[in-house]
């Protein structure tokens, strides 16, 4: 026995002797926690070594990406990108943008798996997406791209539920073509020291 105490247990009437739970580290997997630390330890400064540094963490990305206004079109996928950019790149409206990031935003949709009557029983949403992010001051265009997101859905026969699953399919693919806009946005500025 481990720890140097017991527990006593007494049922029907019987009495038996049972171990205490063990204190010692290695005793509750304190052995393996231990070695995960080591292990941490020797690779963190070899990673320093390497020349890894988070993409957050590369100075001038961050407050980059807060500096741009975002400019979309009208329709209901440009304005869900719209929303979901500002909210992805962390727009400080307090502050006048640095930079402006034009969208051109086109939509199609296109039936998928026709079933024994023709009718398709999948939708897949394309979601194409031109931007460019253009320096307010020099009015210099300085990162142009394309996203191209797509989504599919199922295809349902009540009317209000179509339009439902379409409208969650926008969604969808303007949340994607965000993120991906805004990962394309901080490699530029991480490589733009």
């Amino acid at each position: 026995m481990r720890g140097g105490s017991c527990l006593t247990s007494r049922r029907n009437g019987g009495s038996k002797i049972l171990p205490s739970p063990d204190p010692s580290p290695a005793g509750r997997g304190g052995l393996k926690r231990v070695a995960v630390a080591v292990v941490l330890i020797f690779a963190l400064p070899l990673l320093a070594a390497c020349g890894f540094t988070p993409l957050y963490a590369t100075s001038g990305v961050s407050s980059g990406l807060s500096a741009i206004s975002v400019e979309a079109p009208d329709g209901r996928a440009a304005y869900l990108l719209r929303e979901r950019l500002d909210d992805a790149l962390g727009r400080n409206r307090r502050l006048a943008p640095v930079y402006r990031l034009a969208l051109t935003v086109a939509e199609t949709r296109e039936p998928r798996g026709l079933g024994p009557d023709n009718a398709a029983s999948r939708y897949e949403l394309a979601l194409t997406v031109d931007y460019t992010l253009t320096a307010v001051a020099s009015g210099e265009a300085v990162k142009a791209g394309r996203q191209r997101v797509l989504i599919t859905y199922d295809a349902v026969a009540a009317p209000y539920a179509g339009i439902a699953a379409q409208s969650d399919g926008q969604e969808r693919a303007a949340t994607e073509a965000a993120r991906r806009i805004r990962l394309d946005l901080a490699e530029h500025f991480a490589n733009a020291k």
